[in-house]
C-alpha cells in the first residue's frame, strides 16, 4: 500500500475556509486596535509635550510656548508639526536669533485625523501656570469618534489626559462632555 504524504483538494479548502472565516471575523477588530494604539500614541506624545514645556517654563524661568509653527510665527493648525520653544524676548514668536531654543517637537498627525485646541498657542508662564484660558487638545482619528480622546490643560498649567467617566466608551472633558474635534 502506498503512503500518502500531502493534502488533498477537499483538505485544501476547508482549510482555506476555515482560515478565511477567522480573517473576516479578526481583521475588523484588528483596524480597531490599530487606529486605537495610533491615537494612544498620538496623545501620549501632547501630554509628554506639554509636561517637557511646563517643566522647563519653570526651570528657566522664561516663558515656554506651545504652538505649530510656520516659520517663527505660530498658526492655528494643530495638524500640523507642534513645537515647544523658550520665549526668552516674550513676543510670542519664535527668534533663533534671540538665542530662543527650540526644546521639544511633535510631529504632525495623520492625514485625515483632527487635533484641536480653543487657541493658536499655548504659553507656560515661568510659574507653570497655562496663561490665557484652559483648554483640551481634542485628537479625533477619522470617522471613529468612539476612538477621540484628549489632554486637559488647567489655568494651573497641569496636563492630563481625558477619560470614560461614564462608561458609554467614549472619552469625556472635565465638564462631562464627550471629546469632539468641532
Amino acid at each position: 500500500m502506498k503512503i500518502s504524504k500531502g493534502f488533498t483538494l477537499v483538505e485544501l479548502m476547508v482549510g482555506v475556509a476555515i482560515i478565511g472565516i477567522a480573517l473576516a471575523v479578526a481583521l475588523p477588530n484588528f483596524n480597531n486596535w490599530i487606529v486605537q494604539i495610533r491615537v494612544d500614541n498620538e496623545i501620549s506624545q501632547i501630554h509628554r509635550l506639554l509636561l517637557t514645556a511646563r517643566n522647563t517654563a519653570i526651570n528657566l524661568e522664561h516663558e515656554v510656548i506651545v504652538c505649530p509653527l510656520d516659520g517663527k510665527s505660530c498658526v492655528d493648525d494643530w495638524s500640523r508639526e507642534i513645537s515647544a520653544f523658550v520665549d526668552v524676548n516674550n513676543n510670542g514668536d519664535y527668534d533663533s536669533a534671540d538665542n530662543e531654543t527650540i526644546i521639544r517637537v511633535k510631529a504632525a498627525i495623520d492625514e485625515g485625523d483632527a487635533l484641536t485646541f480653543p487657541r493658536g498657542s499655548l504659553t507656560y508662564q515661568p510659574t507653570g501656570q497655562a496663561g490665557g484660558a484652559a483648554g483640551t487638545f481634542a485628537y479625533c482619528p477619522k470617522s471613529l469618534p468612539q476612538f477621540n480622546r484628549g489632554v486637559i490643560v488647567s489655568l494651573r498649567g497641569r496636563a492630563i489626559q481625558t477619560r470614560d467617566t461614564d462608561n458609554d466608551n467614549i472619552d469625556e472633558t472635565r465638564a462631562g462632555a464627550d471629546i469632539t474635534c468641532e
